[in-house]
């Protein structure tokens, strides 16, 4: 697992390296997902659609208006949530709060996980349309490449989005390093030292070497004499 400290990641308020979260497996797979997410939306909203010799247009998928509109739903919300949690990633860091950042975690668990759900639902749905689609009505194969794009894609989108989920799981587990936040950062809550316990259940004397009190100095001194004014 990258990264040390509070659910992966570094001391809170360090600076961003670029470099370093460029070469993260969970970087990685955000773009992966992201490019997939983007070919599967395109391809439907481009070319997911034909004219047959009228003014209406049909779902590549079967003529499954149902099919078209469930890939471009997937692609489209994929996209934005991936640019959403590359955003996360890069401020992940400068978040203090540790409670924060375990809700942080938990939503990435969270919606990779339906994400992943969602795409094999999308594959297994389009590869289902596709299969009875008839060849008659797509002349001149139109939209037969866009369509085995879409169905191509979804399947590899499931990969991504489950190694983000498997990934998000292993930064929740990594759990949290307390050492690495001061108690500034522990939302108000500052550490107490507690008072040393006595294990043999008596009660605890100060151990440290006798000091004189104060003002106790000149006690055996000879008393100064003075001489009464006489008036």
């Amino acid at each position: 697992m990258d990264g040390v400290g509070s659910f992966g990641a570094g001391l809170a308020g360090a600076a961003f390296d670029p470099v370093s979260f460029i070469k993260q497996p969970t970087t990685l797979l955000r773009v992966l997902s992201w490019i997939f997410s983007l070919v599967v939306f395109a391809s439907i909203l481009n070319e997911g659609y034909v004219n047959l010799g009228s003014e209406r247009l049909h779902c590549v998928f079967n003529k499954n208006a149902d099919a078209c509109n469930y890939g471009v739903f997937c692609g489209l919300v994929a996209l934005l949530l991936c640019s959403f949690f590359i955003l996360l990633d890069i401020k992940f860091q400068q978040i203090s709060s540790v409670k924060d950042r375990k809700k942080a975690v938990m939503l990435e668990v969270g919606v990779s996980g339906f994400w992943t759900f969602l795409w094999f639902v999308s594959f297994c749905f389009l590869a289902n349309q596709w299969s009875r689609t008839d060849p008659e009505n797509l002349p001149l194969n139109q939209g037969a490449d866009a369509a085995r794009a879409a169905i191509a894609f979804s399947f590899f989108s499931i990969l991504t989005w489950a190694g983000l989920t498997v990934r998000a799981i292993q930064k929740y587990l990594l759990g949290t390093d307390m050492t690495l936040f001061t108690a500034d950062h522990l939302d108000g809550v500052t550490m107490v030292t507690p008072y040393p316990s006595d294990t043999t259940g008596g009660s605890t004397e100060p151990t440290g070497t006798y000091q004189s009190p104060p003002f106790t100095e000149g006690l055996d001194a000879p008393a100064p004499t003075y001489q009464v004014p006489i008036y």
